[in-house]
C-alpha cells in the first residue's frame, strides 16, 4: 500500500489522537470517521426522506404502549 504524507494542524492533530483508540493506526481513526459520515446516522436519514403521516401515526401508537407498560411496572 502506498504511503502519503499530510500536513495537518496542531488542533487537528490533538483531535484525531483524542478520538483513536488503543493501538488503533491515525489512518484507522480517519477512515473510521470518513466510513461514519458516508453512512449517515438514522437522524439524517429521517430528515432524507418526505413526511410519511401514516408512520408517524403508527410510531406515536408504539410510543403511547410503551408508556402504559413501564407505567404499570413496579419500582423498585
Amino acid at each position: 500500500m502506498a504511503h502519503k504524507t499530510v500536513t495537518i494542524s496542531e488542533e487537528a492533530y490533538e483531535a484525531l489522537a483524542r478520538i483513536k483508540r488503543e493501538k488503533e493506526s491515525f489512518t484507522k481513526v480517519i477512515l473510521r470517521i470518513v466510513k461514519k459520515k458516508e453512512e449517515g446516522n438514522l437522524l439524517e436519514y429521517f430528515r432524507s426522506i418526505s413526511p410519511d403521516e401514516e408512520f408517524a401515526a403508527t410510531l406515536e401508537d408504539i410510543i403511547r404502549e410503551r408508556r402504559a407498560i413501564s407505567s404499570k411496572a413496579p419500582r423498585l
